[in-house]
């Protein structure tokens, strides 16, 4: 197990030995700073409005006044005032007062940067092996005394590791940041949050911020663990970054088109978002369950491990 360890050790040296891994850091923070500033722009007087304790009434009135600006605007316009007033008929509904906009909502806004952290996973998967063959290293990890499938299972935890190391840059400049330009509020506060479907929760942030995370996490390890089969099946970086990109950027529309087919949803891509059996939602293909669904992944996660496994381990290397 020592030796373990120090493998795994050993390949985080090597990543961030590389001014990638520093520059994919860097430029997580850099993308929150700017999504800060670019929300602070857009932010308007009622997302930042300090509600009193008639807060009723004043929801009352500015769904009134959000009415009027919809009729004003005609067919042309009042998208922003109508999702406006559905969220304030949620709080009026569910007894929330609303607070103004804050790091919480602002972390939970920045969610949608997993894509961001899935496109350097997917990166560092394609290389961590490929690299070793173009640069001829390999030669030196094999003929150390330890099993092929070690170094091999180092390199796969290490590709994690740093992930992690993302995701937990995201979240903490993300809180931080939001802090700065928006203050923050209680965080076992139950809020009214807008999704990106049009549809609305009643939770608290922090449930919404890790459910987010929790959902977006396995399409990440998925298409992560593909690009790192690739890379150890065709030794090509270039291939296993090119192929991965391309389903984890095009997925959504193929299943669109496939979904069609009752034999879809033993496809992969229809079984990566998890959130479709969230608060009752509607599986993609009738007949889908999660428990179908967490099936279906971990068949495709030991696939993928199996072949990188046995590739590795029984490949000649020259």
């Amino acid at each position: 197990m020592g030796n373990f360890f120090k493998l795994v050790w050993n390949e985080q040296v090597k990543i961030f030995g590389r001014k990638s891994a520093w520059v994919m850091v860097g430029l997580v923070v850099l993308l929150v700073i700017g999504s800060g500033i670019l929300t602070n722009s857009f932010l308007d007087e009622s997302d930042t409005k300090e509600y009193s304790s008639d807060w009723r009434t004043e929801l009352t009135e500015e769904n009134a006044a959000l009415e009027a600006e919809i009729e004003e605007a005609g067919d042309f316009g009042g998208f922003t005032q109508q999702m406006r007033i559905d969220q304030n008929n949620v709080a009026l509904a569910e007894d929330i007062q609303p607070k103004p906009y804050d790091a919480w909502a602002f972390t939970y806004d920045n969610t949608f940067m997993m894509m961001i952290v899935s496109l350097f996973a997917i990166v560092t998967a394609a290389g961590i092996v490929s690299n070793e063959f173009k640069w001829g290293t390999i030669k030196l990890l094999l003929i150390r005394p330890i099993q092929r499938s070690k170094i091999l299972l180092a390199k796969y935890v290490s590709v994690f590791i740093f992930t992690g190391i993302l995701l937990v840059t995201l979240f903490v400049s993300s809180v931080l940041v939001g802090a700065v330009l928006f203050g923050i509020n209680d965080i076992t506060q139950t809020s009214v949050i807008p999704t990106m479907s049009g549809e609305y929760l009643v939770m608290n942030y922090m449930t919404a911020i890790w459910q987010e995370y929790g959902f977006s996490m396995v399409s990440l390890v998925m298409m992560t663990t593909l690009a790192f089969m690739i890379s150890t099946l065709f030794r090509s970086s270039g291939m296993a970054i090119g192929i991965s990109l391309f389903l984890l950027l095009s997925s959504n529309a193929l299943m669109l088109f496939l979904s069609r087919f009752d034999w879809a949803k033993f496809v992969l891509f229809a079984n990566t978002d998890l959130g479709q059996y969230a608060d009752g939602g509607t599986p993609l293909i009738d007949g889908m369950t999660l428990g179908f669904s967490v099936t279906i992944l971990v068949i495709y996660l030991v696939v993928f491990l199996a072949a990188s496994f046995v590739t590795f381990t029984k490949r000649d290397v020259a």
